[in-house]
């Protein structure tokens, strides 16, 4: 009976340190969202947390450098998400193979390419970004997190969830062809087209997408850019260990 209590009180406090992990991550997940610092108030209803639980939480996240305080009562991500991040450019061979591929299409005259990855349930993350050498761009940045439910790569990452493909004729049609489009769904000015990227056993990695203003995305070009995106998204895949299924 000792021994079951003990496992019992072991689970708990395991549970309990699994849940101040996720709080603690959501409170980065707030700042990181805003251009601003943050004030307790802002954060609570970003994360839903209270106050008090926010303040227990900050003064980890303040003492190993995740968060700095600003003008006494604000707070925004502090230096040691600066040193990850240098750390994972460092370590991460994706971008050695993605980023040539991108500067290549653009030296052949594409559209700005980008390379996106789900980062939530409802978010994407624009892992890579170069811009084409038009006059007028759009305005997808790297490091910016978009809607899964609008936008060409969002769709392409929806339609090959390895856990829960997305349902219904659009998304079989984006199985079927591995392409898809969007004309002024995130923003009224703006198109795109996507493809997805596969690595080893076939699993989906991201989604290689061409973006800009809808003017420059009429039927006879996207048909173009549909021969382009493919062929570069077939070529990462096989670079990466995955086999293109069309």
């Amino acid at each position: 009976m000792s021994n079951e209590i003990e496992a019992d009180g072991e689970t708990d406090k395991a549970q309990r340190g699994v849940a101040a992990v996720d709080r603690a991550f959501a409170i980065i997940a707030a700042l990181e969202a805003s251009s601003m610092p943050r004030n307790l108030s802002e954060i609570s209803r970003a994360t839903g947390l209270y106050k008090s639980t926010i303040l227990r939480l900050l003064q980890s996240l303040l003492d190993a450098g995740y968060v700095v305080r600003v003008e006494e009562s604000k707070y925004a991500l502090g230096p040691t998400n600066m040193q990850l991040g240098l750390a994972y450019e460092r370590a991460n061979p994706l971008r050695y193979l993605v980023l040539p591929v991108m500067q290549r299409l653009v030296d052949g005259g594409s559209e700005s390419p980008s390379f996106h990855i789900r980062q939530t349930a409802d978010e994407r993350l624009c892992l890579f970004r170069v811009d084409s050498r038009h006059s007028t761009l759009d305005r997808v940045q790297t490091g910016n997190r978009l809607p899964m439910s609008r936008g060409a790569a969002g769709k392409v990452l929806l339609a090959f969830d390895d856990a829960e493909p997305a349902g219904g004729p659009e998304m079989d049609e984006i199985r079927e062809t591995c392409f898809a489009i969007s004309l002024g769904e995130r923003d009224k000015f703006c198109a795109g087209v996507s493809a997805p990227v596969f690595s080893r056993r076939n699993r989906l990695l991201g989604a290689l997408s061409f973006s800009g203003p809808k003017e420059r995305f009429g039927p006879k070009a996207v048909e173009e850019m549909k021969v382009t995106i493919l062929r570069a998204a077939r070529d990462l895949s096989e670079e990466l260990g995955g086999r293109y299924p069309v």
